[in-house]
């Protein structure tokens, strides 16, 4: 299915479909992989988008590396135990 599309869009007179068949065509078996595994890069966009949020958190840190703390905290699947608090207590009592 795919190898027709490239053939038809190879063929097109539009420019951009000219332009995006060479792209899929250069990349193809990576576009294959990607729609096989069902997998994007939806996740490192994620991760991405986390990162720079922190870093404007973290504006006036006076050292990168309670940066780089935050960053792979904040990256990570860890959910430490803050001190002095246990799983009941951390939750909001109803008031």
């Amino acid at each position: 299915m795919l190898d027709a599309w490239l053939r038809a869009a190879a063929y097109c007179r539009i420019k951009p479909i000219v332009a995006v068949e060479k792209k899929v065509h250069r990349r193809r078996a990576d576009v294959v992989a990607a729609v096989e595994l069902g997998i994007g890069n939806s996740r490192v966009e994620s991760i991405n988008n986390k990162i720079k949020v922190t870093i404007k958190m973290g504006y006036g840190f006076r050292n990168a590396d309670n940066l780089i703390g935050l960053l792979m905290l904040r990256c990570s699947d860890s959910k430490p135990q803050l001190p002095g608090r246990s799983g009941k207590s951390a939750r909001r009592r109803a008031a």
